[in-house]
């Protein structure tokens, strides 16, 4: 291992000498250092909030400030900021510093509850959808007291970030923080209904934990800095594979290479620093093609976590000299990238609601909220479908390594079978494990774990004791997708919740809850191969909607059972969930615009002059042959052909100015996204088609960009 220096630790601290459990955490104000630090009556106050019992209170707040001020300042810090999830599924941060005028030339350093617990960052140039006009800028952050404030330190100094919510100057939610909130109060509210009625009395609270795993791709930076298809949209617009591409199947869990595995060692000693449990990391399929996976953590800490993770990567690869890239797809015809969203939900008293147990009591409840999740996932497959609706994604699903765009689960067989023989009224039978089934939903056989084999082509699989939501794009915030499932099962579980209440007999009225619920929605449980064309046409005879692009699939943003869903728990408000259809929309219009504009120029003025001047160059050399004699006819036949496609690479260009142009006139924002979608993005192809054809016959030192050889290959 090399020696730490200034450029590849940012903190300055020589990881390679400093124990791990020494060094994680410290730069998290994490709960163990605030029962530490504070006073404990004011440490069981901040908890109560955490847990929702109480608000915060300005005197506790500053007790709280005055502790995290002394904090970061011994730890270097100069500035703090209240950072934030605006709608551009990016991070924000206004930074201020803890400087205060004393009047006499001097300053003290200080930090106030109110500072603590609201910001007021300028809002004007923030994504609304229409909740507020432009010229009106005011907005608020609030302290989020469930994910742990922590220090970002790199060569320019040290800085305080507090997590927060974000939201305009009427309380509208401008951010993914606030409808996330939302989701685990109402999650939580009725799977506590559900639990008192099946006579837990001892449960206070439950809450969603998730475990995102985080592919990305890393390429060497002298590559990457001249092509600026990656630089501007993340991805290659055009490009070819080399001889080989991932055929071999040599990259997946393969050793890594010293220059990756230098790099991995700081990002883990970075997340680690601030308190993000990264556990598992290794080879993925394509070449550079790398993942990262975390220990769970409560659901608002793991998307703080997952942002910090996707700036941490990009960070540390340019200090190696590298660029990360965190696009789905950013190379044609090798795998793309997602995100494994593990899910799972739990009480304050250490109950996993989706652990199947070893008691009727237990298995009771598991196969009820198992019964909710299947519901849940199957009225509403439209709405998860469109949480993971992005230009880049649309790339990605349906490919040969990710999920197809139907939402269906996996249990496996015995699982399944259990189910399914409840759904039937059968009172007993045989696991797929041949052991004895005594159906009457007390009685469940004891599972291991593992209670079936993975299914990778499945995008919702229960894996255990949590569910892996699969569909979700490397570059996303995992908010969104979070909120929507929260949502959706927790409407399930109120409508349980109902008829539990109303029922004099709690065993019957499960019993007939599940069976009912079951029956109607287990079509949406597939456990075979989701990559199959068998598959497509079954879930069409099944009728399982299939949205193959994000156009499409987030319409069901703007139908009036989504925006009722939505209201009823008081998660968005109406003009809420339709600024977020406004928003993503033209997030995606604004994607297609920048990959056509980038494409446009690196064919007229790059492709076009590189592969006309090539032309050329065969063309004199061909002639300079024939004077003498010489066999010239391969050299004319190949410039030939170089001409024609470089002029049919002219004039697709031209064509795809003039869709481009009439997609950004268009006005309404839908019809201008499926312009974008039907127009643009189909010319972009053929052009692509064009480039990419040339450059498998120019010289290699002529092509003007770097080729995948270099980006997947090199490092």
């Amino acid at each position: 291992m090399s020696e730490c220096s200034d450029d590849c630790c940012s903190s300055g601290i020589d990881f390679t000498k400093t124990p791990v459990a020494d060094l994680y955490g410290s730069n998290s104000f994490s709960n163990a250092l605030m029962k530490e630090r504070l006073p404990k009556n004011i440490y069981k106050e901040i908890l109560a909030v955490q847990n929702g019992e109480k608000e915060l209170t300005l005197e506790d707040a500053e007790v709280v400030a005055a502790v995290m001020r002394d904090w970061a300042i011994s730890k270097g810090a100069s500035h703090y900021t209240h950072w934030f999830h605006p709608l551009t599924g990016l991070t924000a941060e206004k930074h201020d510093s803890f400087i205060s005028p004393t009047g006499d030339g001097r300053v003290i350093m200080e930090f106030s509850g109110k500072e603590l617990i609201k910001g007021e960052p300028d809002a004007s140039s923030f994504p609304s959808g229409g909740l507020r006009a432009t010229f009106e800028a005011r907005g608020y952050t609030a302290w989020d007291v469930t994910s742990p404030a922590f220090l970002k330190q790199d060569r320019t100094g040290t800085t305080l970030c507090i997590p927060t919510a974000f939201i305009s100057y009427y309380g509208q939610a401008l951010d993914k923080k606030v409808p996330l909130l939302k989701s685990i109060d109402t999650l939580n509210k009725q799977a506590i209904r559900v639990l008192r009625a099946l006579g837990n009395e001892t449960s206070k609270r439950v809450y969603t934990t998730v475990g995102p795993e985080q592919e990305y791709f890393l390429v060497d930076k002298k590559f990457y800095d001249r092509r600026p298809d990656l630089m501007l949209t993340g991805r290659t617009v055009f490009g070819v594979l080399p001889a080989k591409g991932q055929e071999l199947e040599d990259h997946y869990f393969g050793a890594l290479k010293e220059k990756v595995a230098d790099f991995m060692r700081e990002l883990n000693y970075e997340l680690w620093k601030v308190g993000i449990p990264a556990k598992t990391q290794h080879n993925e399929v394509a070449p550079n093609q790398f993942e990262i996976a975390p220990v769970y953590s409560n659901s608002t800490a793991a998307v703080d976590g997952n942002q910090l993770v996707m700036e941490t990567i990009r960070s540390v690869a340019r200090r190696h000299g590298m660029e990360g890239l965190l696009h789905e797809k950013p190379f044609a015809g090798v795998n793309g990238s997602g995100k494994h969203n593990n899910w799972s939900m739990a009480t304050d008293d250490g109950i996993n609601l989706f652990e199947p147990g070893e008691n009727p009591e237990s298995n009771a409840r598991f196969l009820l909220f198992a019964a909710a999740v299947v519901e849940a996932v199957d009225r509403y497959a439209l709405l998860l479908r469109s949480s993971v609706a992005t230009a880049a994604n649309d790339h990605r699903l349906g490919a040969n390594e990710a999920p197809p765009a139907i939402v269906s689960i996996f249990f496996g067989g015995p699982l399944t079978e259990i189910l399914d023989n409840i759904a039937e009224g059968k009172t007993s039978g045989k696991s797929a494990s041949g052991v004895k089934i005594q159906l009457g939903v007390t009685s469940l056989p004891n599972l291991p774990k593992d209670v079936s084999d993975r299914n990778r082509t499945s995008p919702f699989a229960f894996t255990g004791n949590k569910f892996e939501f699969r569909m979700v794009g490397s570059s996303q915030s995992i908010a969104t997708p979070n909120t929507y499932l929260n949502v959706a099962v927790a409407q399930v579980l109120s409508e349980f919740a109902d008829k539990l209440e109303k029922s004099p007999n709690k065993n019957e009225a499960i019993q007939g809850i599940i069976k009912e619920s079951y029956s109607k929605h287990r079509r949406v449980v597939f456990n075979g191969n989701g990559y199959s064309e068998e598959w497509v046409h079954e879930a069409e005879r099944r009728g399982l909607p299939n949205v193959k692009n994000a156009v499409d699939a987030l319409s069901v943003l703007t139908r009036s059972e989504t925006i009722a869903l939505f209201e009823t728990h008081k998660v968005f408000t109406k003009e809420e969930s339709e600024s977020r259809y406004h928003i993503y929309l033209e997030k995606y219009s604004k994607q297609i615009n920048i990959e056509a504009g980038v494409m446009i120029e690196m064919a007229r003025r790059s492709i076009f002059p590189a592969v006309t001047a090539f032309a050329a160059s065969l063309a004199r050399d061909a002639a300079s042959l024939a004077a003498i004699g010489a066999a010239s006819a391969s050299q004319e036949k190949r410039a030939k052909k170089i001409a024609e496609l470089a002029a049919e690479l002219y004039d697709e260009t031209a064509k795809l100015e003039t869709v481009l142009s009439e997609a950004q006139g268009a006005e309404e924002v839908f019809a201008q996204a499926k312009a974008y979608f039907e127009k643009v993005r189909p010319a972009m192809e053929i052009l692509r088609s064009k480039g990419d054809a040339l450059e498998r016959l120019v010289a290699k030192d002529t092509w003007p960009f770097p080729g995948f050889e270099e980006l997947l290959f090199k490092l």
